[in-house]
C-alpha cells in the first residue's frame, strides 16, 4: 500500500513527527528503538525482544530519517538502522479520545438481529468459529444454537477455543432449581441485571449458557449492554460516571468451604480512557464505610446506572430452548433471567467459564494475527 507521507525532526532528534494518510503522529526516539522490526531487536521466531530495552541511553536521538511509499527509514544515535512499515506504525499509533475500543458495536433494545451461530459449524469450520468469535467481541454475546442436549454438550466447542476455567464449583455446573440453595441462582427467583463473580481474581471472561431444558413459564433471558449504559450514563450524567469510574467497590461471597473477595469501580477505563469493564452484583457488593458524602455521590450514581441497565430500551429478551447457548462477555454484558414456575416443565441449564486470553488469542489466530505477526517482527520492510 502507498502512502503519503514526510517525516520531521524535533528536539534534537529525541522525536519523531511523521505527517501520513493525513495523520500528524508524534513518537519517542526511545519507543521507535525498542520496536525496531528487524532480527537484530526482535526474535524472528517468537517476536520477543533480544535486547533489554531498559538499558538503552535515554539520551537515543535519531540521527536520520526518510520515508517512501511504504516505509520509514531511521538511523539512531547508537548506530542501529531499521525500517518500519508505514500502515503499521500508523496502526500503533496512540489511539484517539472514543468511549469504546474500534470494532465494537454498542446496541440497545432495538437491536434488529441477534448475532448467532451455528454449534455444528463453528466446531468443524474455522472461518465458522471466526464469525462466531467476531460477533462475541464485536456485540458482547452470541447465541449458538445446535448444542447437544448432554450435560457436556458445549464441551467440544470450547475445547477448540479453551481451556474450561474451573472454580470452586467445579468445570461445567448446573444452574437449576434446588432445596436450600446456597446461591440465589440456584431459586426460581428472577435475578437483576448482573455480572458474574466480581469477587474472584480474575474476574472470568466469558460466560457459556447452554439450556437443557427451560421452564413453562418464565425463565426468559434479558441482556443489556453495559458498555452503551455506561456511556449514557457518561452523556447524562458525567458527575456520576466519574464517581463510579474512580470509587472500587468491595463484593465477597462465601460458602462452607470458600471464602472470595476482590474490588473495583462499577466502570472501569483501561489506560486510554476507553470501557474496559463494568460489574455489577447487588447480591454480592459491599461498599466499605467511606464518609457520608463521599456514600452519598456514590449511591445516587449507582442508582441511576441501575436505572439505565434495567431500562426496557436498553435490554433485549429472548427465551434459551433447548440446544440453545449463550455466550457472553463478563467483562460488557450484564444478563438476567425473569422468574419461573416449575408447575409443568423443568428448566436446567448448564454454566461454565472461559477466560478472556485465550478467547482473544484464538479469535486473533484465526483472523490471520499469527501468520502476519502477533508484534512487529513481520511489519518491517526489508531494507
Amino acid at each position: 500500500m502507498s502512502i503519503s507521507a514526510d517525516v520531521e525532526l524535533q528536539d534534537a532528534g529525541r522525536r519523531l513527527i511523521l505527517n501520513a494518510a493525513g495523520q500528524r503522529r508524534e513518537f519517542a526516539a526511545l519507543w521507535l528503538r525498542e520496536r525496531a522490526p528487524d532480527a537484530a531487536t526482535l526474535d524472528t521466531r517468537t517476536g520477543q525482544r533480544l535486547i533489554e530495552a531498559a538499558q538503552l541511553p535515554l539520551t537515543l536521538q535519531i540521527e536520520s530519517a526518510s520515508c517512501d511509499a511504504q516505509a520509514l527509514h531511521v538511523r539512531f544515535s547508537d548506530d542501529h538502522t531499521t525500517t518500519y512499515a508505514l500502515d503499521a506504525l500508523l496502526t500503533d499509533a496512540a489511539p484517539d479520545n472514543a468511549d469504546v475500543a474500534p470494532g465494537l458495536s454498542l446496541w440497545d433494545a432495538n437491536l434488529e438481529t441477534l448475532p448467532q451461530a451455528s454449534f455444528a459449524s463453528a466446531l468443524e469450520d474455522d472461518d465458522a468459529l471466526l464469525a462466531m468469535l467476531e460477533d462475541l467481541h464485536r456485540y458482547g454475546f452470541v447465541k449458538v444454537s445446535g448444542v447437544p442436549c448432554e450435560e457436556e454438550g458445549m464441551q467440544p466447542l470450547i475445547d477448540r477455543i479453551g481451556p474450561l476455567r474451573r472454580t470452586n464449583w467445579g468445570g461445567i455446573a448446573d444452574v437449576k432449581s434446588v432445596a436450600n440453595a446456597y446461591d440465589l441462582t440456584m431459586t426460581q427467583r428472577g435475578l437483576e441485571p448482573h455480572t458474574d463473580n466480581p469477587y474472584r481474581d480474575p474476574i472470568p471472561g466469558y460466560i457459556w449458557l447452554h439450556c437443557l431444558s427451560n421452564a413453562a413459564a418464565g425463565g426468559d433471558s434479558t441482556l443489556t449492554d453495559g458498555f452503551m449504559a455506561a456511556q449514557r450514563l457518561k452523556a447524562e450524567a458525567p458527575e456520576d460516571f466519574d464517581c463510579l469510574t474512580h470509587l472500587s467497590t468491595q463484593f465477597r461471597y462465601t460458602d462452607a468451604t470458600t471464602d472470595l473477595a476482590s474490588e473495583g469501580p462499577l466502570i472501569e477505563l483501561d489506560s486510554r480512557g476507553q470501557l474496559a469493564r463494568v460489574r455489577y452484583s447487588n447480591r454480592t457488593e459491599r461498599i466499605a464505610a467511606h464518609d457520608a458524602a463521599l456514600l452519598e455521590r456514590y449511591y445516587a450514581a449507582r442508582q441511576r446506572f441501575y436505572r439505565l441497565i434495567t431500562d426496557e430500551a436498553l435490554t433485549v429478551h429472548l427465551k434459551l430452548g433447548p440446544g440453545d447457548m449463550l455466550i457472553m462477555d463478563n467483562y460488557r454484558l450484564l444478563h438476567g433471567r425473569t422468574a419461573y414456575q416449575l408447575e409443568g416443565g423443568v428448566r436446567h441449564m448448564r454454566q461454565g467459564y472461559v477466560d478472556r486470553d485465550s478467547t482473544a488469542s484464538r479469535r486473533r489466530v484465526l483472523g490471520g494475527s499469527a501468520r502476519h505477526g502477533a508484534t512487529h517482527t513481520a511489519q518491517g520492510v526489508t531494507p
